[in-house]
């Protein structure tokens, strides 16, 4: 069996539809996000006019848009559960037993294995969800780039691309669901994001736990891990969707990453970096309104 994928090498059944995470993301149409993904009215815009915010907006139960920006979420965590399924698989076979640069220790096996285990309960999960929530395997596309943080070389940034940027991404985007679930009325989406929602800080707790052991005596390696972390986080702030404002339309989750291993210097920059992907969001936009 191969070993050290490509993201081309991801094999998915007819029912998916594959798009490219780059072109997506540099779509015009989607100012660095889904512009009104998430339902658009009238108090949404007066909200806009006096934020500044632009491109995602609240999901909230009274939107127009709340039941299909919810499913088209629902399905994009389900995507994402398979991708963490086969990262953290391909994290157990990839690489070699032992302390080097392209070894791991058995240990950090043992809990990608146990991290297999929850996705793929996550899996379930999700499908069933989905049927819940009126949608289907394929309605939406599905981007790869979980995959593709998971096929980095070394297994720091992957712990660092997929455990702490892309899974502490999932904490909050479960929280914000499991609040939708609760202010919709919809006990059973509500329980299921809040048992995921766990699952999700152990993982990330994981992976900030095997930073700081692996890279306990080589400073350089962490920050290039870091800094990876960050180009993740950026990729995935959601056109500055994600923050700490109260009009932020996926909230970080602070008690969650606290107890995930970040730090409070940590998650302030994790909101930084998604103020400027907002700033630079409106600076494209304002570009384009101006040619």
């Amino acid at each position: 069996m191969k070993k050290h994928l490509t993201v081309d090498d991801l094999a998915r059944d007819p029912r998916f539809v594959r798009v490219d995470f780059q072109a997506q993301f540099n779509d015009p149409r989607n100012n660095g996000a889904r512009p009104g993904a998430y339902g658009r009215d009238a108090a949404d815009k007066a909200d806009e006019g006096r934020s500044g915010r632009r491109g995602l907006a609240r999901m909230t139960p009274d939107a127009p848009n709340a039941p299909d920006a919810a499913r088209s979420l629902m399905h994009g965590i389900f995507v994402g559960e398979i991708q963490a399924l086969e990262g953290a698989g391909r994290t157990c076979y990839d690489f070699d037993l032992g302390d080097g640069s392209d070894q791991v220790p058995y240990a950090l096996k043992l809990d990608m294995a146990r991290q297999c285990w929850d996705e793929a309960r996550h899996c379930e999960i999700s499908v069933k969800l989905s049927e819940w929530m009126g949608t289907e395997v394929g309605e939406f596309s599905e981007s790869p780039f979980l995959f593709q943080a998971a096929c980095n070389p070394d297994p720091v940034l992957r712990l660092t691309g997929v455990n702490r940027a892309l899974e502490g991404l999932a904490i909050d985007v479960f929280n914000t669901m499991r609040d939708f679930g609760d202010k919709s009325g919809d006990p059973i989406l509500e329980f299921c994001e809040d048992w995921m929602l766990a699952d999700e800080v152990t993982h990330v707790k994981m992976g900030s736990d095997w930073l700081r052991r692996l890279t306990a005596t080589d400073p350089e390696r962490r920050a290039r891990a870091l800094e990876f972390q960050s180009v993740v986080d950026k990729l995935f702030s959601l056109g500055g969707g994600r923050g700490d404002e109260e009009d932020s339309p996926i909230r970080l989750a602070r008690r969650f990453r606290q107890l995930a291993g970040f730090s409070d210097d940590e998650i302030d920059q994790i909101g930084e970096v998604s103020r400027q992907a907002r700033e630079e969001a409106a600076a494209r936009l304002a570009a384009r309104a101006a040619s």
